[in-house]
């Protein structure tokens, strides 16, 4: 797969980093590079990026994009669940900078074969880091009716999750939904089709459903942030790009509760938003929503401090 991907809010994301020489800087999702390669370029000649991707195809695209940087780039094939864990392996200084760039990516969404997209028909997938072993197959085949409805209710915000999940389970009773296509059908049949006629794709939700469940991606998030509190240099900062309420949510929490404990200074009092010029170039930055934070000089997150 040849991995193009136009990092979102480039200009804001190095406005908010402050990038400087002889730093560490921690990509957290870093995808096709695109992010990566100019924070590197910004801290020049000596700063560092450790970056971490759970899709080892994009591991690897970013691999040969940042390999004229030498020494200066430490790639680990990981989810960014392992934040701490990776950085202290890494005996690295603290970071000055952590980004997360939170969602599926462009180069993802348009590999047919990955399973991602309800455009085209493709095997049930869904998988951002294939050496799992759970995939999309597996959860609309042999999940619960009950647990189906709630992830596509929860982590799609549809208000039809009850039929589509009864739908479904009508459906697999008689033989598997195997494909992407065929999953769409089943959705448009559970729709009733004055609903379908309105809004956005009448399968996105229940496709952004199913990813978020397949890898998890809520699942950590929290945790991560706060990890990377811990780990941040005093003054040094966290940007969080999300792409749908379900993240922001949390991140805003989350940064909210950490400002509480005195830990953090919310620099973003509402999120930053793409420009209207970075939408029409690139569409699908229109959800895109930026949060940063800045550790306090003086605070130190101790284990277990921030409970909730």
């Amino acid at each position: 797969m040849t991995f193009r991907h136009e990092p979102v809010m480039l200009d804001e994301v190095l406005y908010y980093l402050g990038c400087r020489p002889g730093g560490l800087y921690i990509d957290c999702t870093l995808g096709g590079g695109g992010h990566a390669r100019e924070i590197l370029e910004r801290t020049a000649p000596d700063g560092v990026l450790l970056g971490i991707d759970r899709d080892e195809a994009a591991l690897a695209a970013a691999g040969e994009k940042l390999e004229p940087y030498g020494d200066r780039v430490r790639l680990v094939h990981a989810n960014f669940c392992r934040l701490k864990e990776i950085w202290q392996e890494s005996r690295l200084p603290a970071p000055q900078g952590i980004l997360f760039d939170l969602g599926v990516s462009s180069p993802q969404l348009d590999e047919a074969e990955r399973g991602f997209s309800y455009q085209v028909d493709a095997p049930l997938d869904m998988r951002m880091d294939r050496t799992q072993s759970l995939t999309a197959w597996d959860v609309v085949n042999t999940w619960p009716r009950r647990e189906l409805a709630r992830i596509i209710r929860e982590y799609g915000e549809e208000k039809w999750a009850q039929r589509i999940a009864g739908f479904i389970e009508k459906r697999r009773l008689r033989r598997p939904i195997d494909t992407t296509g065929e999953l769409v059908e089943v959705i448009k049949e559970a729709i009733p089709a004055a609903a379908r006629r309105r809004g956005p794709h009448p399968a996105r939700r229940t496709f952004q459903a199913l990813r978020i469940a397949v890898n998890n991606e809520l699942g950590c998030l929290e945790e991560s942030l706060v990890a990377a509190g811990h780990i941040l240099a005093p003054g040094g900062r966290v940007l969080v790009i999300s792409f749908h309420s379900l993240e922001d949510r949390i991140v805003k929490h989350t940064f909210r509760r950490l400002a509480g404990a005195g830990e953090i200074e919310i620099v973003t009092k509402k999120p930053v938003t793409p420009t209207e010029a970075e939408i029409a170039r690139n569409p699908r930055s229109r959800s895109a929503k930026l949060r940063v934070g800045e550790k306090k000089h003086g605070s130190s997150l101790e284990e277990g401090r921030i409970r909730w």
